[in-house]
């Protein structure tokens, strides 16, 4: 339930990163691309430390860990991808 809720996050975040440079551009056409790789970024820092808890924090090994941190990762960067390539 938890890597839902964060892949979930990762969405949203994702669409208040664009939201946000669709509405502070001001006709910038950069903004929007910007700011999707701008939230991959982000969104790598948030994961990591998500997988550095369930290391440090609960116990989990690193191989237990990483094929969660790569879902948790990976959903919301292609969907930040798709999105700087078709729609912005």
């Amino acid at each position: 339930m938890r890597t839902l809720l964060f892949i979930l996050g990762g969405f949203l975040l994702l669409a208040a990163f664009v939201a946000t440079a669709q509405l502070l551009s001001k006709g910038n056409a950069n903004a929007a691309r910007l700011a999707v790789f701008g939230f991959i970024g982000v969104w790598l820092a948030i994961a990591a430390g998500n997988m550095w808890m369930g290391v440090a924090k609960a116990g989990y090994s690193v191989a237990e860990e990483f094929p969660i941190f790569l879902l948790i990762f990976a959903l919301p960067a292609i969907a930040a991808i798709i999105v700087a390539d078709r729609f912005v």
